[in-house]
């Protein structure tokens, strides 16, 4: 998920629900959502357009919600390299 800066230099993510997921748009939209609050804690919002169209924003507090996984993957990284 790519997050870009937006007005007053906020962090903004937005990711699009596809109609071609399995269940379609809503349910894609249900299923990153959920992804989404289970890794950072937090609910993203969801935006849907009068044309179906479905989009999930995320912000500064899910942005540093995923950073707590850089740390573990830099950890795991090190622990996987000793194993070898």
């Amino acid at each position: 998920m790519p997050f870009s800066r937006r007005f007053r230099n906020a962090a903004a993510c937005f990711a699009a629900a596809r109609a071609d997921a399995p269940g379609g748009r809503e349910a894609d939209a249900e299923r990153l959502s959920a992804m989404i609050k289970a890794l950072t804690g937090r609910a993203p919002k969801v935006h849907r357009w009068g044309d179906g169209k479905i989009m999930v924003e995320c912000g500064k507090e899910h942005l540093e919600g995923f950073a707590r996984y850089a740390e573990l993957a830099e950890v795991i990284a090190k622990w996987l390299e000793g194993a070898n």
